[in-house]
């Protein structure tokens, strides 16, 4: 076991994969040499060579178009969106040909690929470098989403989507980045996709969240354990399409209770679809309706970034409104 942080554990579980499969390139915006502007890819080119990892120009649809190609080929693309928020000049090709190939070609063929970005707020970068796209693409059958939340599910959920035979876009919280370490196997290991992780169990409420997120929400379940006696169950998805929806189904027939977290704007976010989900499969145990905690519906905001972000106080906050129902 070693101590790392999401991108030392990425950067390690890139090299352990180059190593074990040489069909592996990944290609974007500086990830050569420079090895990346979060440094994830540092060592690659110098260990590996310039044919395995490599720069591209500023072209979003080139990035990923050229992914496509070389992945009907046989070879295995790790494409690098440098930030979540520049995705958008790519959202044709992810949408009307990577995550649809497998089904317009009766499976002879599949784009089976990764997409690595950075995305939600934290850093205070404005509104071009902190927004939360998910939903956008959960709305795409065909397509794997994850959602890196600790060092330990980084390498496990990047293990597992290098070595899926779909198409896998891999959000990774930045604000997080260096900020959270722990203990991570250097061995190899794979978490599989459409199983949620319960990080703490509990008998009053179910909190869910993915990503960054996670952490706000884990707080404020201990912080009301501690201060109020309530007891809290906490869910983090890890992926968000496919969805395990059982554990969450298991969950709040349990508690009764539910509050859905997620940074990204609250109207027609995944909170929505999942608060949808739970009323339909969970209507006769709940005691409330299920809450959602989310991001505002405005651009994200740079100097009033704090305000926007669902913090551990507006968690709290969710969670005693549902239980005092």
């Amino acid at each position: 076991m070693a101590i790392m942080n999401i991108i030392q554990s990425l950067n390690h579980t890139l090299h352990q994969e180059f190593a074990r499969d040489s069909r592996l390139l990944t290609f974007g915006e500086d990830v050569g040499a420079f090895g990346g502007v979060f440094r994830v890819t540092t060592g690659l080119q110098e260990k590996f060579g310039e044919e395995r990892c490599f720069d591209t120009p500023l072209a979003e649809a080139g990035i990923i178009g050229f992914g496509i190609g070389i992945a009907q080929k046989g070879l295995k693309p790790i494409c690098e969106i440098q930030f979540a928020d520049y995705i958008y000049p790519a959202f044709d090709q992810i949408v009307n040909e990577m995550a649809k190939m497998r089904y317009r070609t009766g499976n002879q063929y599949s784009s089976a690929m990764v997409i690595r970005t950075p995305y939600g707020g934290g850093i205070h970068g404005g509104h071009y470098h902190s927004q939360s796209p998910e939903a956008f693409f959960l709305h795409i059958p065909g397509l794997v989403v994850a959602v890196v939340s600790s060092p330990y599910d980084a390498k496990g959920l990047l293990a597992s989507a290098i070595r899926s035979n779909d198409p896998v876009l891999l959000l990774e919280p930045k604000r997080i980045y260096r900020s959270l370490k722990q203990e991570v196997p250097e061995e190899e290991y794979l978490i599989p996709f459409g199983q949620a992780h319960v990080e703490r169990t509990g008998r009053d409420i179910t909190l869910i969240g993915w990503g960054a997120q996670h952490h706000q929400n884990k707080q404020a379940a201990e912080e009301l354990a501690q201060q109020e006696n309530i007891d809290v169950e906490v869910i983090n998805l890890r992926t968000l399409n496919p969805l395990d929806i059982h554990t969450l189904v298991a969950s709040v027939n349990k508690t009764g209770r539910c509050v859905v977290c997620h940074e990204a704007p609250l109207t027609q976010g995944f909170g929505a679809e999942l608060s949808a989900l739970i009323h339909e499969r969970c209507l006769l145990k709940l005691q409330a309706p299920v809450k959602r905690c989310c991001g505002l519906d405005t651009p994200f905001p740079h100097t009033l970034e704090k305000e926007y972000l669902p913090d551990t106080p507006r968690v709290k906050k969710a969670i005693l409104e549902t239980l005092d129902y």
